[in-house]
């Protein structure tokens, strides 16, 4: 008897996010369950707290993750050595959301499925479009306007680039432009880069800017629908 809730749990993790039922415990997961919020732009708009992933899971059903830094920690106490891992995922859709998050705990896997977790409550929604003045093809190449983000010691400047440039950035970031679908940009960095996941972080709240950033009629413009 003891070992049925196990086996259950187990089979339970085996199943997509879509088949498993869903009971929503908070308001913003109630509108989502019954249709009244259809999106997860009208979700973030809503103002109302997101602190249910299944929300994520519910309305976003094509996301991806990928593990971008895992290390396994040692405490020294009086009883001995403890041993813990530290893992850190970014989530995306390829499109306009991403999301990261860090999670440890004493076994491997706990501390990965807390660490995507933790980046379904930090999703953030990027806006893309074409700011550079040597393009005008209107598309969602790139970000439409200069941002800064910093983590650490760590800054960062993204620049609109025109179409076919690519990613001119540090390839311990070029993931993080490819969860949001972004194709062109260049970047300046200052301080320790070589600090993976402060540099990963530092763009992330780069982007978050596209979005928070009030912008004039002439930058809406550049802004992709």
């Amino acid at each position: 008897m003891a070992q049925k809730p196990k086996r259950e749990r187990r089979e339970r993790e085996k199943k997509k996010p879509e088949e498993i039922e869903w009971i929503p415990k908070t308001v913003l997961g109630k509108k989502v369950k019954s249709g009244e919020i259809a999106t997860m732009k009208e979700a973030m708009e809503s103002k109302l707290p997101l602190i249910e992933p299944a929300i994520i899971d519910y309305l976003l059903r094509d996301l991806e993750e990928k593990m971008v830094d895992f290390k396994k920690t040692t405490k020294v106490r009086r009883a001995g050595r403890q041993f813990s891992f530290r893992a850190t995922v970014i989530i995306g859709d390829k499109n306009e959301f991403i999301g990261i998050g860090t999670g440890k705990h004493k076994e491997k896997w706990p501390a990965i499925r807390k660490a995507t977790r933790r980046a379904k409550l930090n999703l953030i929604r990027v806006r893309k479009g074409c700011g550079s003045w040597e393009c005008t093809c209107g598309t969602g190449h790139s970000i439409p306007f200069k941002v800064t983000g910093s983590c650490g010691a760590v800054k960062i400047n993204l620049l609109p680039a025109p179409k076919g440039t690519g990613l001119v950035v540090g390839n311990n970031i070029k993931d993080v432009f490819n969860f949001v679908g972004i194709k062109d940009v260049w970047s300046k960095t200052r301080g320790a880069t070589d600090t993976k996941l402060n540099f990963i972080r530092a763009t992330i709240d780069a982007l978050s800017q596209t979005t928070s950033m009030k912008v004039s009629e002439e930058i809406k413009k550049k802004i992709s629908k």
